[in-house]
């Protein structure tokens, strides 16, 4: 069966900017699954920020197996209630990109508890993309490095939690370095960061960069029945103790209560 991709995009830029309508005329989402739809076993679709409920229902998350989110200028405008049901999809075993900008989406912040703050220049400047794991699966079929002709840059420190792993670290023309591939761990979700794509640039039309999202697709994909309910936490009953135990002291909660949240 084919792994079933969500590509999320904010298509705000696009509706707005003549240079970013000119690149992606169809969108930045519908460029990025195009690209996906060329591998098998992968088949993507897009919703965006304008779509009903964000084009994030929860039919819309169960049939997910990973989802790719864009974001920049809309971040705030993202609702609440939305982004505790991505964040739950996450936990429960569905796998996530988070691209470019996303550093600063509300789902990526909740996942890391983090500021995921960074430096960053816009300058269309080369970005030298080396890979530092070559084994990892997201590098697969991968030189040892690529470039970017025009990209914009992001520079350390990058404030999100020590990752899993380090893929890919971008330098810049202006010397800067960034670590540009992290993986993590939520839950039973699996999560990829991965750094470039800047609205203004074509990187999303680029072979390599492609390849990265369809190897980052494989990655996160989590074969596992997701959990249903990830936040629950259930009172055990003394008598459903593994080994016999004798209650021995005053307690705030019933058998079966929930407990304070």
């Amino acid at each position: 069966m084919s792994i079933r991709v969500t590509v999320w995009g904010e298509n705000v830029h696009e509706q707005h900017n003549e240079v970013v309508a000119g690149i992606y005329p169809r969108g930045m989402h519908t460029c990025i699954a195009d690209g996906l739809n060329t591998h098998d076993k992968i088949t993507a679709s897009t919703a965006t920020l304008q779509d009903p409920e964000h084009g994030m229902t929860q039919e819309r998350l169960d049939q997910t197996d990973v989802l790719i989110w864009w974001g920049h200028a809309a971040h705030g405008d993202v609702d609440d209630a939305i982004v505790e049901r991505v964040c739950d999809a996450v936990w429960g075993g569905m796998g996530i990109i988070f691209l470019h900008s996303a550093h600063f989406a509300k789902p990526f912040k909740r996942l890391m508890g983090a500021p995921c703050n960074l430096t960053w220049r816009e300058a269309g400047e080369r970005e030298r993309l080396w890979v530092t794991s070559r084994n990892h699966p997201i590098a697969a079929g991968l030189p040892d490095y690529f470039e970017l002709e025009n990209e914009e840059m992001y520079g350390e420190p990058f404030g999100v939690p020590e990752p899993l792993e380090t893929v890919f670290i971008s330098w810049f023309q202006g010397g800067e370095v960034f670590r540009s591939g992290l993986t993590y761990k939520r839950g039973a979700g699996n999560i990829f960061y991965f750094r470039p794509g800047h609205e203004t640039y074509p990187t999303y039309h680029n072979a390599t960069v492609q390849q990265v999202l369809a190897n980052g697709v494989k990655w996160a994909f989590n074969p596992a029945a997701r959990i249903v309910n990830p936040n629950d936490a259930p009172n055990t009953a003394v008598e459903n103790a593994l080994e016999p135990i004798t209650e021995r002291g005053p307690r705030l909660h019933k058998d079966g209560e929930e407990g304070y949240r």
